[in-house]
């Protein structure tokens, strides 16, 4: 093959398949890899009891799939699962989702049946070019042990190019026990296109031209130094900056331009912002349904608003909205190229940058809540506590407090599916301890989201992390009881939840557990969870009408009422 010595090896010696992928990750700088184990995958199993990769033993395929998914979202290198054929994939699939929606480098690993056995319905056989094709950038199965470091290499390159996002290599059982003398890759280098000069003097012409522009920022690949020249390039230029869909840290909430974040509970004087912007400047996010409040703040397929669109994926741009200027650009080399153009007259907008950002911090104060326990106040105090921390959450409506009343600092600090799947939290928190060992770590979940993966608190455990859980109990799932209460009030099925004691749970697991009703009884019990030094979980009984920060319970169902007539 042409080009062959110069892009791989030669090891000079045989090795299984099994060996050859785990050098392969080595290789290309895996330090950790996340899993349940499989007889499918054995071989590989076996070479990496010498490898100074850390395999992390989960206690589910979902939540092994959501550590891999954090990882790649903190460090921007591909998180690396493995699971076992059949029903251990199908369990990682909900993590594949999240990355491909969160545009987060993964690479899953799937054991697989042996070759000969193939197309006869084998135990637990599926064909995962076909189960995972709409939900990955690639899907491939290795048949041959010789050709490891190459189809390994093309992974890592597809999932940290362009859009980042999710790669499955499917990997029969018999083929990694297969003795090759195959030649190494080299390690992987992502790709990013850059913008042009001409490309950035129209954009700066646009914004020049309008009077109430606003910047949204989001997607992948993002890093701190795009973070650092965006927000320099809005306060030079006075220009208003929000968040979409839990990108929240993308940029320090404190900037004198940040505006705020384009989320459910959104505030109905940023969503009127938006509406009325007459240029949106967006970088890296897709404006997708959340951050577009259903498509309505920006309406496709031709915006009322001037649209100058970076995106990292070129395939993104025009798929949904036609922009005035789309441009295919890596999200850092676009924000440091801002920040090499001519300053802009501020004169038009400025006053309404002030405004937005002073909405912003009258819409962080916690507002008054049903119950003993105000759980606006309860994280005012924790993000005062420790400020630092990396949050991380799943879904459901109690993920509008942690969006609402949690000012972020510093990328990466927020660990949040854009899919919106249940029972990322917990999973997410192990990943982040494993990284980031000195940062403190905090997972709020849900009663209903907790309990999806919540034994991988057996995993902080069982690797001494002292990750802080909330678990916020209103005993039902809330938002689709608010869904239900909107469209069929006063009628409930399906939605109420029987809980355990959660601090026992933690208890029996081997953690710090201790339940709060009181909002005053929050702080010092923080500080015993802090002090603990081992994994901890705060149980906190929330008043079941405390459904929203804005509306509570009787108010949604009465509202529904008053509408029917």
């Amino acid at each position: 093959m042409a080009g062959w010595d110069t892009a791989y090896e030669d090891t000079g010696v045989t090795r299984s398949g099994g060996q050859i992928l785990v050098d392969q990750l080595e290789l290309h700088g895996v330090d950790i890899a996340f899993g349940v184990p499989g007889e499918s995958y054995l071989a590989i199993l076996d070479a990496l009891h010498d490898s100074p990769i850390r395999f992390v033993i989960c206690r589910h395929e979902g939540g092994a799939a959501n550590m891999a998914d954090a990882y790649g979202k903190l460090t921007g290198r591909p998180g690396i699962c493995m699971v076992t054929r059949g029903p251990g994939a199908m369990h990682a699939s909900a993590g594949v989702h999240t990355a491909f929606q969160d545009s987060t480098p993964l690479i899953l690993l799937v054991g697989q049946v042996a070759r000969g056995m193939m197309g006869r319905e084998a135990f637990q056989e599926i064909d995962y070019r076909q189960m995972f094709g709409p939900l990955a950038k690639w899907v491939a199965q290795i048949d041959d042990a010789a050709r490891i470091p190459e189809l390994v290499s093309h992974a890592f390159h597809v999932a940290t190019s362009g859009r980042p996002g999710p790669v499955v290599l499917a990997l029969p059982e018999d083929m990694l026990v297969e003795d090759t003398d195959a030649k190494d890759a080299v390690r992987y280098a992502p790709t990013q296109a850059h913008s042009g000069a001409d490309d950035l003097g129209r954009a700066r012409e646009l914004l020049q031209e309008a009077k109430m522009p606003l910047v949204i920022v989001g997607g992948a690949p993002w890093t701190a130094r795009a973070g650092t020249e965006i927000t320099a390039f809005c306060e030079q230029n006075e220009l208003p900056i929000a968040a979409s869909f839990r990108c929240q840290d993308y940029i320090d909430n404190s900037s004198p331009s940040y505006a705020g974040h384009l989320t459910l509970g959104l505030d109905p004087r940023l969503a009127t912002r938006v509406r009325n912007a007459d240029l949106l400047l967006v970088v890296g996010a897709r404006l997708g349904e959340i951050t577009t409040l259903g498509y309505t703040l920006v309406e496709p397929p031709r915006p009322t608003q001037t649209l100058i669109h970076v995106h990292s994926g070129s395939e993104e741009l025009g798929r949904v909205y036609a922009a005035d200027l789309a441009i295919a650009s890596g999200l850092e080399a676009f924000a440091t190229a801002l920040n090499e153009l001519e300053p802009l007259d501020t004169s038009a907008w400025q006053d309404e940058t002030a405004q937005a950002r002073a909405d912003y911090v009258d819409f962080l104060r916690p507002t008054p809540q049903p119950g003993a326990l105000n759980l606006g106040e309860v994280l005012a105090h924790l993000r005062e506590r420790v400020p630092d921390a990396i949050v991380t959450n799943g879904a459901g409506n109690f993920t509008v407090w942690a969006h609402r009343f949690w000012e972020f600092h510093r990328f990466r600090s927020q660990l949040a599916p854009t899919s919106g799947a249940m029972g990322y939290g917990v999973p997410a928190a192990v990943a982040a301890k494993l990284v980031e060992p000195d940062r403190v770590v905090v997972a709020i979940a849900g009663d209903g989201d907790f309990l999806m993966t919540g034994q991988e608190l057996a995993t902080a455990v069982q690797y001494e992390l002292p990750i802080l859980i909330l678990v916020v109990d209103n005993g039902m799932y809330g938002t689709i009881r608010m869904h239900q209460e909107r469209h069929y009030p006063g009628r409930v099925s399906g939605t109420d939840l029987r809980n355990p004691d959660f601090a026992a749970l933690a208890q029996s697991y081997g953690a710090f557990g201790e339940c709060i009703d009181r909002t005053e009884d929050f702080p010092a019990a923080l500080d015993r969870a802090l002090a603990a030094n081992q994994p901890a979980l705060l149980h906190l009984v929330v008043d079941p009408e405390a459904l929203t920060p804005r509306q509570t319970l009787t108010e949604i169902r009465d509202q529904a009422l008053a509408a029917r007539g």
